[in-house]
């Protein structure tokens, strides 16, 4: 009854008003209640666009090959090394995903990419993903930075500078501005889209390269044929994960493309490896203008070599890049052209970021001194290269040590929807993406392999148990977390995808109705005369 009276009154009022001072009230009333906010500030309306570009990368002949722990040079141009970019965007705050054609990247090069790129197109640090293919043909960005060994004595600064693979700060520059070009000039170029996620399938053509051995231990790469394998100790994962993107005419300006291969074919000379057989094969069947965004998967333990195999062909060079980069392209392909009529908005976009502090393994105080007397002896001793090599990096974990005991771990969740990426900067083994990919709760998840630091090999812990072994298990300035590392990890990356609400998957739209009338000319019966 109270509100009543007042309603009335104010009725009253506004009667006594002329009507022309009536008239300009009304005005700015309306005025004001469609541009007030209903709580706050208005929120940006919500759309979804995405931009595609890519940078080449290439290094030249003559700068350092990474993919060893010695010195190493490039001698021949095979194929393009590219920084390749997408982006998405739904009005309230992109996200870029960046696949890069090297070995790996580093912490630092990763922090000046983001910081140029915030400063072009506004996208926070931790809303961009930069991860390397690990391609062993790219370019110098790594293993040791420039001056990172500069204040340790000069035994270890020879080994670090001298006797193993350098960045080149000339190269750095290169890979870091091709990076915040790629992402700048794909944000430029944002435009609507449909967009779609999921897998195709790319079998026999990838393998894990561990194995159990008659011994009972774990072998890496035992060789061809082998007697003593008693079989895989470890999974695969042949699953192609897809993101591609539609504009409004129809055609495919972008994909993101996740595998879970070692880039080891070797190519002769220069070159992305297998994902530039990939790319050609996507836009064989999309169109050139599709750009492609490779990011491993984990494939720590996962190579294109088959130590099973019982047939001779190669399984390095050429035509090994293009037998797998074929296979996955094709099953990219495959999967995207199926996926197309179900495309529409992938909403919404999320990203988080946790950083872990894992401890590194320290190594004895005796295997250290009996590294440092292999390093220094003079040449006239005959000592086994790969003795003689993994001495060295134990005498450089050892300085490294003293100013780094615990290891800075970035691990990144971006949403696009119903898909997730589930990224660490680990040789990470393939088992922990598998695990992921089942733990859900997103219906596409792409573990990411190698973002945004390199942090070496990170096992499982029965790799690293008293019946494991192989390669990846040995204690390297490269490779040196604890034994639980990848648990952490991995429960982690899980937790982080727990925390998002998933989308959906987007599903075609309805057939239409039955009209009642088959098609005419197939509506005949036989005619035999």
């Amino acid at each position: 009854m109270g509100t009543s009276t007042r309603f009335g009154d104010q009725r009253h009022f506004l009667a006594r008003l002329p009507l022309a001072v009536v008239q300009v009230a009304v005005i700015l009333m309306a005025v004001i209640l469609v541009a007030a906010p209903v709580h706050g500030d208005t929120p940006a309306p919500v759309t979804f666009q995405a931009g595609f570009a890519e940078r080449d990368v290439s290094p030249a002949i003559g700068d350092e090959a990474p993919g060893g722990y010695g010195k190493a040079r490039h001698t021949a141009f095979h194929d393009a090394c590219k920084a390749r970019a997408a982006v998405f965007d739904d009005g309230r705050g992109p996200v870029a995903v960046v696949g890069l054609d090297a070995l790996l990247i580093r912490q630092p090069t990763v922090a000046e990419a983001r910081k140029r790129i915030s400063a072009r197109t506004g996208i926070p640090g931790e809303r961009i993903m930069i991860a390397a293919s690990h391609s062993h043909a790219a370019g110098p960005t790594g293993m040791i930075l420039p001056g990172e060994y500069d204040a340790d004595s000069a035994l270890v600064k020879s080994l670090a500078y001298d006797k193993t693979v350098v960045a080149s700060p000339d190269y750095l520059e290169k890979v870091t501005e091709g990076i915040a070009a790629a992402v700048t000039e794909a944000h430029a170029q944002r435009t609507a889209v449909r967009a779609a996620a999921g897998f195709g399938v790319a079998e026999g053509v990838c393998f894990n390269r561990r194995f159990r051995m008659r011994s009972g231990f774990t072998m890496t790469h035992p060789g061809v044929g082998n007697p003593e394998i008693l079989g895989p100790a470890g999974g695969l994962d042949p699953q192609v994960g897809v993101l591609g993107a539609w504009n409004t005419t129809g055609d495919c300006i972008g994909a993101i493309v996740n595998f879970a291969c070692h880039a080891t074919t070797g190519p002769p000379g220069i070159s992305a490896d297998y994902v530039q057989h990939i790319e050609r094969t996507l836009r064989g069947a999309l169109g050139d203008g599709c750009v492609v965004v490779f990011v491993a998967g984990m494939a720590g333990d996962i190579t294109q070599v088959d130590n099973r195999n019982p047939y001779a062909y190669p399984q390095f060079g050429n035509a090994a890049a293009r037998r797998l980069g074929s296979a996955v392209g094709a099953a990219a392909a495959t999967a995207l052209l199926r996926l197309e009529p179900s495309a529409a908005a992938l909403l919404p976009l999320e990203a988080s970021d946790r950083t872990l502090e894992i401890p590194r393994r320290v190594p004895k105080a005796e295997r250290v001194e009996k590294a440092l007397q292999i390093v220094s002896a003079g040449p006239e001793q005959k000592i086994d290269p790969t003795e003689w090599t993994f001495a060295k990096e134990i005498v450089l974990l050892d300085a490294r040590l003293k100013r780094e005991p615990v290891a800075a771990v970035e691990l990144q969740a971006i949403q696009i929807g119903p898909a997730v990426f589930l990224s660490c900067p680990a040789e990470y083994f393939v088992d922990y993406g598998l695990e992921m990919k089942a733990a859900g709760p997103f219906p596409v998840t792409f573990p990411v392999s190698l973002a945004n630091d390199c942090i070496g090999y990170v096992p499982t812990e029965d790799a690293m148990g008293p019946r494991g072994g192989g390669y990846e298990t040995r204690l390297t300035s490269y490779s040196n977390l604890i034994p639980t590392a990848g648990r952490t990890i991995c429960d982690a990356l899980k937790a982080m995808a727990a925390e998002l609400k998933p989308a959906a998957l987007p599903v075609p739209d309805a057939a239409p109705l039955f009209q009642g009338q088959p098609w005419a000319y197939g509506n005949l019966l036989p005619e035999l005369d």
